[in-house]
């Protein structure tokens, strides 16, 4: 799934391999998937993008968003991103295709389930996209110890677990239930202990977790769960996952268990973590 780590090594990557290319022909729900969620008509797609050029790519919590002068393209969550420099590379589906003037190409491929949103500006309004776009980046200043312990004081906060509070309702646009594992696990929290039950040094050793963590899963490209534009796997190793789940914690070297919780997995060490 696409998140803050993800989305800045993909925008970064489309900037340097895509900006500049012009789109010469657009395919757009050739292959029909149930969870891709479209805005507005997809049938309109292609004759919006089609003679665009790719101006910049920005990235906003865990959204992609580029730039075609005329039209945006934003994608998020669940959906594969890829460069194609060869027309073999196409995948025979996806849920949108980019033909370029030189040849080259990018494809969109659905997960789960993902958004592939392209608007004229100032037609969209979509309130995760604001949010995105509005609140502070964990990567920036802006998103200091005072603003996080503003979340934390929110009164509609306090029952809440750690995984709600963090990878819900987008407080923190871009923090999911993938990056999430890894953080509460370097500040040896739990996803289920409750908001209320951080003391100061608790709040402080988590809002150093989320600065730092994301940091370092950005500058390794991404998690090593996750591939790039190009179809490479991140250089960050996702500790506190299914990928490495087998292995132990990489403190103790004690057990990673595995569970369900609020509609998806959580990985944890109880050694590390205890609650």
């Amino acid at each position: 799934m696409i998140e803050l780590p993800e989305a800045l090594v993909l925008a970064r990557q489309l900037n340097q391999a895509v900006c500049g290319k012009t789109v010469a022909a657009a395919a757009v729900n050739q292959s029909p998937h149930q969870f891709a969620f479209y805005h507005g008509d997809p049938a309109v797609y292609p004759d919006r993008l089609r003679g665009c050029t790719l101006h910049d790519a920005s990235a906003y919590g865990g959204m992609v968003e580029m730039d075609f002068g005329r039209c945006r393209l934003v994608i998020s969550d669940g959906v594969n991103l890829r460069f194609h420099e060869m027309p073999a590379t196409r995948p025979k589906k996806h849920q949108l295709l980019l033909e370029f003037r030189d040849g080259t190409a990018l494809s969109a491929s659905v997960q789960m389930y993902g958004m592939l949103w392209c608007f004229e500006p100032g037609t969209f309004d979509n309130e995760y996209r604001a949010a995105a776009r509005t609140k502070p980046s964990p990567l920036t200043p802006e998103f200091n110890r005072a603003w996080f312990q503003s979340l934390l004081n929110a009164e509609a906060v306090q029952k809440l677990s750690l995984k709600a509070f963090l990878a819900t309702e987008q407080r923190i646009p871009g923090l999911g239930n993938g990056v999430l594992q890894d953080l509460l696990w370097s500040c040896g929290l739990h996803p289920r202990q409750k908001v209320s039950s951080l003391d100061d040094e608790a709040a402080g050793k988590l809002f150093l977790s989320i600065k730092t963590t994301l940091a370092t899963m950005a500058d390794a490209g991404g998690r090593d769960t996750e591939k790039d534009l190009f179809g490479q796997s991140g250089s960050y190793r996702a500790s506190l996952s299914s990928l490495h789940q087998k292995e132990g914690c990489p403190r103790c070297g004690g057990e990673i268990r595995k569970e369900s919780y609020l509609g998806g997995s959580i990985y944890t060490c109880p050694r590390c973590q205890p609650i």
